[in-house]
């Protein structure tokens, strides 16, 4: 998995960045890659505004490329491990749920084709 991380507005720290990074990395076991495919993500991290101080200022958003699909979440937060926290639980969603209409579609296929099969046409 091959991750770049970049920041709007304030400082990448090396905790920032372990912090996403880690978030992330626990997301890959939910995005399969075919066997010589790497997955890309690029996060980006930081305050929406310099000149708020309250309020959701902090946001987190993350694109991942995975089987020539395209994946994204965004976050804003109060504080920036939330909305790091925030944007995970996106992106595995929509990983999820993708993966459910591709299983579901397949499924669908299959029972046509058995109906097929047993009867000699569809109904």
């Amino acid at each position: 998995m091959k991750i770049k991380i970049t920041t709007v507005n304030i400082e990448l720290t090396g905790a920032i960045q372990t912090y996403a990074e880690d978030k992330i990395r626990s997301v890959e076991k939910f995005a399969i890659p075919h066997d010589e495919e790497e997955i890309l993500v690029d996060v980006e991290i930081g305050k929406t505004t310099n000149h708020h101080q309250s309020g959701d200022v902090f946001r987190a958003e993350a694109n991942l490329r995975v089987r020539g699909k395209h994946f994204r979440a965004t976050s804003e937060k109060t504080d920036l491990y939330a909305a790091i926290d925030d944007m995970r639980e996106d992106l595995v969603r929509e990983l999820s749920s993708h993966k459910d209409k591709t299983r579901t579609l397949f499924r669908k296929g299959a029972g046509i084709i058995k109906n097929l099969l047993r009867f000699g046409r569809e109904d």
